[in-house]
């Protein structure tokens, strides 16, 4: 579990140590995961290795991690409350565009595999 943990932790720390050299607006993290994406692709590891096994645990006790957000939600309910409009028209239309996004990807990769076929 220290094994798989120092690798998702050493790819977080090469994203941060990258988004922060390069000033560009993606977070650490995300860049981090990518890195993490193309190791794995790369190195084809079976289901045994460190890292694979430590990301399923984490995945097991997900719910964990929302726990703090929760926390949040309650603490700032007046804020939230006050702010209901705004923030329900920013989550639908994003929910939206989002939507929209994958039925296009979809839509065109369809279009592409029957271009091939």
């Amino acid at each position: 579990m220290i094994a798989g943990l120092l690798w998702l932790l050493g790819c977080q720390l090469v994203g941060e140590v990258v988004v922060r050299l390069l000033d560009v607006t993606v977070p650490g993290p995300v860049v981090g995961m990518v890195l993490l994406l193309a190791v794995l692709r790369v190195r084809h590891l079976d289901d045994e290795h460190p890292v694979v096994v430590t990301g399923t645990r984490l995945l097991d006790h997900l719910q964990l991690l929302f726990v703090p957000a929760g926390v949040g939600v309650v603490a700032y309910a007046a804020l939230l409350r006050d702010h209901a409009a705004g923030l329900t028209l920013a989550l639908v239309g994003s929910w939206l565009a989002g939507l929209l996004v994958v039925v296009g990807t979809i839509t065109l990769l369809a279009r592409r595999r029957a271009v091939d076929d």
